[in-house]
Order: C-alpha cells, then sequence, then structure tokens
C-alpha cells in the first residue's frame, strides 16, 4: 500500500515524508515548456523552449559540471541537455566562466533578441519554473555554486 501511494504520489509531482528527505519532482518536458510559456506570457511553445535554452544555457556557462549535472539530472530529457549542450569540458572549478549577473541577463538577451529589461523578467520566469521542476535542496546547491547576486535570479519581480 505504502509503495503504491509513494508511486502515485511522484506522478502527480511530490513525493513527502515515506522516509524521502526531499520532495521528489518529475515535471515533464512538456509541461516545463508549458509553464516557461505561461510564466513568461509567451504565445508559443516554441518561443517558449527557446527561451529556456537560452537560459539555461547561460546557467550551464557558469556552473561546474559536477553541478550541471545534478541539476540536469532532475530535468525532463529535451530540456536538461540545454545546461551542458554548448559548454566547452572544464577541469577544474577554476575554468568555469566567470560573470555577473547583469552578463548572465546580456547573454540570455543575446541569444533571445530580448532588450535588457526583457531578458530580466523573461529569465526570472523560467527560473521560476526551474525551481517548481527541482528540490530546493538542488536550488540551494546552484545558489552555494554562485556570487551572492544571483539569488535575484530566482526572484519574481512582477
Amino acid at each position: 500500500m505504502v509503495r503504491s501511494v509513494q508511486t502515485a504520489m511522484r506522478f502527480s509531482g511530490w513525493a513527502e515524508g515515506f522516509g524521502c528527505d526531499e520532495h521528489v519532482r518529475t515535471m515533464q518536458y512538456d509541461d516545463f515548456v508549458r509553464r516557461v510559456q505561461e510564466e513568461a506570457g509567451l504565445e508559443t511553445s516554441e518561443e517558449a523552449l527557446r527561451l529556456t535554452e537560452a537560459v539555461l544555457a547561460t546557467l550551464g556557462e557558469r556552473l561546474y559540471r559536477s553541478e550541471q549535472s545534478d541539476l540536469a539530472a532532475q530535468l525532463p530529457r529535451g530540456i536538461k541537455e540545454f545546461l551542458v549542450a554548448k559548454q566547452p569540458p572544464e577541469t577544474t572549478r577554476g575554468d568555469v566562466q566567470r560573470f555577473s549577473l547583469e552578463e548572465f541577463y546580456n547573454r540570455v538577451g543575446a541569444r533571445t533578441g530580448l532588450r535588457y529589461a526583457r531578458a530580466v523578467e523573461q529569465t526570472q520566469a523560467v527560473m521560476a519554473v526551474l525551481q517548481e521542476a527541482v528540490t530546493p535542496g538542488e536550488i540551494e546547491d546552484i545558489l552555494q555554486e554562485l556570487p551572492a547576486e544571483y539569488q535575484k535570479l530566482f526572484e519574481r519581480n512582477g
């Protein structure tokens, strides 16, 4: 009986209690894209996918490969690949690209053709969905690897 309850909770997106240390989230590809489309106020799923790719590729540039891998493990196939697809393999944490949050938003803007203010809003929309898709502990791990100013990535202003 407990096993079927856990399974049902996982398929619904949550597994809490029953010896689980954290929530287990199982957001599917279509759900992730749909949620980005809703959060960002985009007209099409193609726009949402392009935005997701731009944000996650930029995030991937800023994270060491072990953290990329940990984060990717919690994302659906078709989304997780954006974290690592364009990343050169670094050999040490010192090889990870270092850039400010402002540069993060500028890179997203360059990849999407968005002006700075809109890139900030749209990036925060993707990050809001990312927080729905992965465990709180994984978000904490990401934030520990980034400078304090990156906390703003996970805040919604609107």
